[in-house]
Protein backbone atom coordinates (compact mmCIF):
# COMPACT_ATOMS: atom_id res chain seq x y z
CA UNK A 1 0.00 0.00 0.00
CA UNK A 2 1.08 3.62 -0.78
CA UNK A 3 -0.58 5.58 2.12
CA UNK A 4 -2.26 3.75 5.20
CA UNK A 5 -5.72 4.90 5.54
CA UNK A 6 -5.97 5.60 9.46
CA UNK A 7 -8.45 5.39 11.75
CA UNK A 8 -8.29 7.13 15.43
CA UNK A 9 -10.88 5.98 17.94
CA UNK A 10 -10.31 8.77 20.79
CA UNK A 11 -9.30 12.33 20.21
CA UNK A 12 -7.54 13.49 23.23
CA UNK A 13 -4.17 14.41 24.04
CA UNK A 14 -2.32 11.26 23.12
CA UNK A 15 -3.96 10.83 20.30
CA UNK A 16 -3.40 14.32 19.26
CA UNK A 17 0.44 13.61 20.03
CA UNK A 18 0.27 10.50 17.63
CA UNK A 19 -1.64 12.68 14.88
CA UNK A 20 1.15 15.61 15.58
CA UNK A 21 3.61 13.49 14.81
CA UNK A 22 2.68 11.72 11.79
CA UNK A 23 0.79 14.77 10.16
CA UNK A 24 4.60 16.02 10.03
CA UNK A 25 6.60 13.50 9.75
CA UNK A 26 4.94 10.91 7.81
CA UNK A 27 4.19 11.02 3.69
CA UNK A 28 3.10 7.60 3.48
CA UNK A 29 -0.27 7.45 5.70
CA UNK A 30 -3.98 9.45 4.98
CA UNK A 31 -5.83 10.19 7.65
CA UNK A 32 -9.38 8.45 7.33
CA UNK A 33 -11.85 9.15 10.27
CA UNK A 34 -11.96 10.60 13.65
CA UNK A 35 -13.61 9.29 16.30
CA UNK A 36 -14.57 10.72 19.87
CA UNK A 37 -17.78 10.90 22.41
CA UNK A 38 -17.52 14.71 21.63
CA UNK A 39 -18.42 15.79 18.57
CA UNK A 40 -17.44 18.84 19.02
CA UNK A 41 -13.41 17.61 19.15
CA UNK A 42 -13.78 14.69 16.72
CA UNK A 43 -14.94 17.62 13.80
CA UNK A 44 -12.13 19.89 15.43
CA UNK A 45 -9.64 17.09 14.85
CA UNK A 46 -11.40 16.04 11.25
CA UNK A 47 -10.59 20.06 10.01
CA UNK A 48 -7.19 19.93 11.59
CA UNK A 49 -5.89 16.39 10.50
CA UNK A 50 -8.42 15.45 7.82
CA UNK A 51 -10.93 12.60 7.15
CA UNK A 52 -14.52 12.12 8.96
CA UNK A 53 -15.92 12.67 12.18
CA UNK A 54 -17.66 10.16 13.93
CA UNK A 55 -19.11 9.49 17.79
CA UNK A 56 -19.21 6.05 17.37
CA UNK A 57 -16.66 3.51 16.39
CA UNK A 58 -19.15 1.42 14.96
CA UNK A 59 -20.62 3.19 12.43
CA UNK A 60 -16.89 4.39 12.09
CA UNK A 61 -15.64 0.71 12.04
CA UNK A 62 -19.00 0.16 9.19
CA UNK A 63 -18.62 3.22 6.91
CA UNK A 64 -14.48 2.88 6.44
CA UNK A 65 -12.18 1.53 5.01
CA UNK A 66 -9.26 1.44 7.16
CA UNK A 67 -5.73 -0.16 7.08
CA UNK A 68 -5.08 0.69 10.92
CA UNK A 69 -6.50 2.39 14.13
CA UNK A 70 -5.09 4.30 16.85
CA UNK A 71 -7.23 3.43 19.64
CA UNK A 72 -6.71 5.92 22.86
CA UNK A 73 -9.58 5.86 25.02
CA UNK A 74 -9.62 5.21 28.91
CA UNK A 75 -8.58 1.96 30.22
CA UNK A 76 -12.01 1.04 31.37
CA UNK A 77 -13.20 1.59 27.36
CA UNK A 78 -11.57 -0.78 25.82
CA UNK A 79 -13.32 -4.37 24.02
CA UNK A 80 -15.22 -3.89 21.72
CA UNK A 81 -13.13 -1.27 19.53
CA UNK A 82 -10.67 -4.34 19.19
CA UNK A 83 -12.65 -7.14 18.60
CA UNK A 84 -13.96 -4.99 15.72
CA UNK A 85 -10.97 -4.70 14.69
CA UNK A 86 -9.85 -7.62 14.64
CA UNK A 87 -12.92 -8.91 12.66
CA UNK A 88 -12.08 -6.79 9.99
CA UNK A 89 -8.52 -7.23 10.14
CA UNK A 90 -7.49 -3.63 11.01
CA UNK A 91 -4.07 -3.27 12.56
CA UNK A 92 -3.60 -1.45 15.81
CA UNK A 93 -2.06 0.92 17.91
CA UNK A 94 -3.76 0.77 21.33
CA UNK A 95 -2.49 3.39 24.02
CA UNK A 96 -1.26 2.05 27.38
CA UNK A 97 -2.70 0.49 29.74
CA UNK A 98 -4.69 -2.13 27.46
CA UNK A 99 -7.50 -2.77 30.06
CA UNK A 100 -8.45 -2.05 33.41
CA UNK A 101 -8.94 -5.86 33.93
CA UNK A 102 -7.45 -8.60 33.22
CA UNK A 103 -9.75 -10.88 31.83
CA UNK A 104 -11.28 -8.97 29.34
CA UNK A 105 -7.34 -8.42 28.13
CA UNK A 106 -6.97 -12.03 27.98
CA UNK A 107 -10.07 -12.32 25.71
CA UNK A 108 -8.84 -9.67 23.35
CA UNK A 109 -5.22 -11.27 23.19
CA UNK A 110 -7.25 -14.72 22.20
CA UNK A 111 -8.94 -12.54 19.63
CA UNK A 112 -5.44 -10.84 18.02
CA UNK A 113 -3.91 -14.46 17.78
CA UNK A 114 -7.13 -15.30 16.27
CA UNK A 115 -6.64 -13.00 13.48
CA UNK A 116 -3.41 -12.11 13.46
CA UNK A 117 -3.38 -8.21 13.08
CA UNK A 118 -0.58 -5.95 13.87
CA UNK A 119 -0.56 -4.42 17.08
CA UNK A 120 1.47 -2.36 18.87
CA UNK A 121 0.86 -1.05 22.71
CA UNK A 122 2.15 2.84 23.81
CA UNK A 123 5.04 1.75 26.12
CA UNK A 124 7.11 4.41 24.42
CA UNK A 125 9.84 4.54 26.72
CA UNK A 126 10.90 1.31 25.40
CA UNK A 127 11.80 3.08 22.34
CA UNK A 128 13.56 6.06 23.28
CA UNK A 129 17.59 5.66 23.04
CA UNK A 130 18.10 6.10 26.98
CA UNK A 131 16.48 2.26 27.80
CA UNK A 132 18.06 1.09 24.32
CA UNK A 133 21.40 1.87 25.62
CA UNK A 134 20.31 0.42 28.88
CA UNK A 135 19.50 -2.49 27.61
CA UNK A 136 22.45 -3.31 25.69
CA UNK A 137 24.58 -2.65 28.78
CA UNK A 138 22.56 -4.31 31.28
CA UNK A 139 22.45 -7.49 28.68
CA UNK A 140 26.33 -7.67 28.90
CA UNK A 141 26.32 -8.07 32.49
CA UNK A 142 25.66 -11.85 34.27
CA UNK A 143 23.35 -11.25 36.36
CA UNK A 144 20.77 -8.18 36.90
CA UNK A 145 19.99 -7.98 40.64
CA UNK A 146 17.05 -5.87 40.62
CA UNK A 147 15.51 -2.49 40.09
CA UNK A 148 13.63 0.30 42.14
CA UNK A 149 11.35 2.75 40.24
CA UNK A 150 9.38 5.51 40.56
CA UNK A 151 6.44 8.01 39.76
CA UNK A 152 5.65 10.23 41.99
CA UNK A 153 3.91 13.62 41.40
CA UNK A 154 0.30 15.18 41.79
CA UNK A 155 -2.74 14.25 40.57
CA UNK A 156 -3.55 14.67 36.26
CA UNK A 157 -6.93 16.64 36.11
CA UNK A 158 -8.65 14.29 34.07
CA UNK A 159 -11.73 13.03 36.09
CA UNK A 160 -11.91 9.46 35.36
CA UNK A 161 -8.05 9.02 36.29
CA UNK A 162 -9.12 9.37 39.52
CA UNK A 163 -12.09 6.58 40.09
CA UNK A 164 -10.31 3.34 40.79
CA UNK A 165 -13.34 1.14 38.09
CA UNK A 166 -12.45 3.25 35.41
CA UNK A 167 -8.42 3.85 35.44
CA UNK A 168 -7.22 1.20 37.87
CA UNK A 169 -5.15 3.50 39.87
CA UNK A 170 -2.22 5.30 39.47
CA UNK A 171 -0.13 2.46 38.79
CA UNK A 172 -1.98 0.90 36.28
CA UNK A 173 -3.03 3.65 34.28
CA UNK A 174 0.21 6.61 35.07
CA UNK A 175 3.39 4.22 36.93
CA UNK A 176 2.61 1.18 33.98
CA UNK A 177 5.67 2.93 32.36
CA UNK A 178 7.38 1.50 35.06
CA UNK A 179 6.23 -1.42 35.37
CA UNK A 180 6.69 -2.24 31.89
CA UNK A 181 9.81 -0.55 31.53
CA UNK A 182 11.21 -2.76 34.50
CA UNK A 183 9.85 -6.22 32.47
CA UNK A 184 11.51 -4.74 29.43
CA UNK A 185 14.97 -4.02 30.92
CA UNK A 186 14.99 -7.14 34.00
CA UNK A 187 14.43 -9.09 30.64
CA UNK A 188 11.56 -11.27 32.44
CA UNK A 189 8.36 -11.70 33.28
CA UNK A 190 6.83 -11.61 36.89
CA UNK A 191 6.53 -14.60 39.19
CA UNK A 192 5.19 -13.31 42.14
CA UNK A 193 3.93 -9.52 43.43
CA UNK A 194 3.24 -8.12 46.55
CA UNK A 195 2.35 -4.30 47.43
CA UNK A 196 1.12 -2.47 50.10
CA UNK A 197 -0.99 0.87 49.04
CA UNK A 198 -2.15 3.95 51.31
CA UNK A 199 -4.75 6.63 51.20
CA UNK A 200 -6.55 9.37 53.32
CA UNK A 201 -4.93 12.79 52.04
CA UNK A 202 -6.88 13.13 49.09
CA UNK A 203 -10.81 12.67 50.38
CA UNK A 204 -11.87 16.13 49.73
CA UNK A 205 -11.44 15.67 45.85
CA UNK A 206 -14.66 14.54 44.63
CA UNK A 207 -15.27 10.99 43.28
CA UNK A 208 -11.51 10.31 44.57
CA UNK A 209 -10.99 6.43 45.38
CA UNK A 210 -7.80 5.40 44.05
CA UNK A 211 -4.50 5.24 46.86
CA UNK A 212 -2.40 7.77 47.45
CA UNK A 213 0.58 5.65 47.31
CA UNK A 214 1.55 2.89 46.86
CA UNK A 215 4.52 0.36 47.00
CA UNK A 216 5.07 -2.69 44.85
CA UNK A 217 7.68 -5.96 45.10
CA UNK A 218 8.09 -7.60 42.21
CA UNK A 219 10.17 -11.12 41.57
CA UNK A 220 10.86 -11.97 38.19
CA UNK A 221 11.49 -15.09 36.81
CA UNK A 222 15.08 -14.97 36.38
CA UNK A 223 15.85 -14.07 40.01
CA UNK A 224 15.57 -10.44 39.89
CA UNK A 225 13.53 -8.41 42.49
CA UNK A 226 12.28 -4.80 42.00
CA UNK A 227 10.00 -2.43 44.28
CA UNK A 228 7.98 -0.38 42.52
CA UNK A 229 6.62 3.24 44.18
CA UNK A 230 3.44 5.28 43.03
CA UNK A 231 2.16 8.22 44.60
CA UNK A 232 -0.06 10.98 43.19
CA UNK A 233 -0.46 13.12 46.17
CA UNK A 234 2.66 14.92 45.90
CA UNK A 235 2.54 18.90 46.25
CA UNK A 236 5.77 20.12 44.19
CA UNK A 237 7.61 17.17 44.07
CA UNK A 238 8.28 15.00 41.54
CA UNK A 239 10.13 11.60 41.03
CA UNK A 240 9.92 9.58 37.58
CA UNK A 241 12.51 6.91 36.45
CA UNK A 242 13.88 3.59 36.83
CA UNK A 243 16.94 2.29 38.20
CA UNK A 244 18.25 -1.42 37.55
CA UNK A 245 21.57 -2.57 39.27
CA UNK A 246 24.25 -5.22 38.47
CA UNK A 247 26.84 -6.57 40.67
CA UNK A 248 28.81 -3.77 39.61
CA UNK A 249 27.00 -1.13 36.91
CA UNK A 250 23.77 0.91 38.13
CA UNK A 251 21.72 2.18 35.10
CA UNK A 252 18.97 4.70 35.70
CA UNK A 253 16.42 5.69 32.81
CA UNK A 254 14.37 8.76 33.25
CA UNK A 255 15.24 11.23 35.60
CA UNK A 256 19.21 11.73 35.78
CA UNK A 257 19.37 9.34 32.68
CA UNK A 258 22.84 8.28 33.91
CA UNK A 259 25.25 5.04 34.20
CA UNK A 260 27.62 4.17 37.85
CA UNK A 261 30.30 1.70 36.82
CA UNK A 262 31.91 1.06 39.85
CA UNK A 263 31.61 4.96 41.65
CA UNK A 264 32.23 6.13 38.17
CA UNK A 265 29.21 8.25 37.12
CA UNK A 266 28.52 9.16 33.45
CA UNK A 267 25.61 10.05 31.28
CA UNK A 268 23.58 7.32 29.31
CA UNK A 269 23.04 8.50 25.79
CA UNK A 270 19.47 8.81 24.67
CA UNK A 271 21.19 8.80 20.83
CA UNK A 272 19.51 5.38 18.46
CA UNK A 273 16.34 5.77 19.96
CA UNK A 274 13.33 5.02 17.73
CA UNK A 275 9.67 6.62 16.58
CA UNK A 276 7.27 3.79 17.96
CA UNK A 277 4.43 5.45 15.28
CA UNK A 278 7.35 4.80 12.66
CA UNK A 279 7.84 1.81 13.89
CA UNK A 280 4.07 0.56 13.64
CA UNK A 281 3.35 1.89 9.99
CA UNK A 282 5.92 0.33 8.75
CA UNK A 283 4.95 -3.22 10.59
CA UNK A 284 1.65 -2.50 8.94
CA UNK A 285 2.77 -1.86 5.43
CA UNK A 286 5.14 -4.73 5.06
CA UNK A 287 3.74 -6.97 7.81
CA UNK A 288 7.17 -7.51 9.42
CA UNK A 289 6.87 -7.13 13.37
CA UNK A 290 9.81 -7.61 14.02
CA UNK A 291 10.60 -4.11 15.40
CA UNK A 292 7.49 -3.70 17.35
CA UNK A 293 9.05 -3.85 21.41
CA UNK A 294 5.27 -3.80 22.65
CA UNK A 295 3.17 -6.18 20.71
CA UNK A 296 -0.51 -6.63 22.57
CA UNK A 297 0.42 -10.07 24.12
CA UNK A 298 3.21 -8.33 25.47
CA UNK A 299 1.93 -5.72 27.12
CA UNK A 300 -0.86 -8.71 28.67
CA UNK A 301 2.39 -9.36 30.93
CA UNK A 302 2.92 -6.18 32.31
CA UNK A 303 -1.22 -5.74 33.04
CA UNK A 304 -0.94 -9.04 34.95
CA UNK A 305 1.80 -7.69 37.19
CA UNK A 306 -0.29 -4.10 38.06
CA UNK A 307 -3.55 -6.10 38.36
CA UNK A 308 -1.48 -9.06 40.64
CA UNK A 309 -0.37 -5.37 42.71
CA UNK A 310 -4.53 -4.24 43.02
CA UNK A 311 -5.16 -7.73 44.17
CA UNK A 312 -2.69 -7.82 47.14
CA UNK A 313 -3.64 -4.52 48.18
CA UNK A 314 -7.17 -5.59 48.76
CA UNK A 315 -5.84 -9.28 50.52
CA UNK A 316 -2.54 -8.30 51.57
CA UNK A 317 -1.15 -11.93 50.51
CA UNK A 318 1.63 -12.18 47.79
CA UNK A 319 0.23 -13.11 44.32
CA UNK A 320 1.55 -15.69 42.08
CA UNK A 321 1.85 -15.03 38.44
Amino acid sequence: MDKVKLGFIGTGGMAGAHMSNLKDNFEDVEFSAMCDISEDRAKQRAEEFGGNAYTDYRVMYDKEELDAVYICTPPFAHGEQERIACEKGIAMFIEKPIHSELEPAIIINEYVEQSGVVTSVGYHWRYGGNAQNAKAMLEDQPQILGALGYWMGGMPGTPWWRVRAESGGQHVEQTTHIFDLARFLVGSDGKTVHGVAASGSMAHIENYDIDDISMVNIEFKNGAVANIVSACAMEGFGRVHLEVFTRGLVVTVGGANEVNRGGETEALSNEGGHDRDRVFIDAVKSGDTSNILSPYSDALETLRIMLAASTSFRTGKAVDL
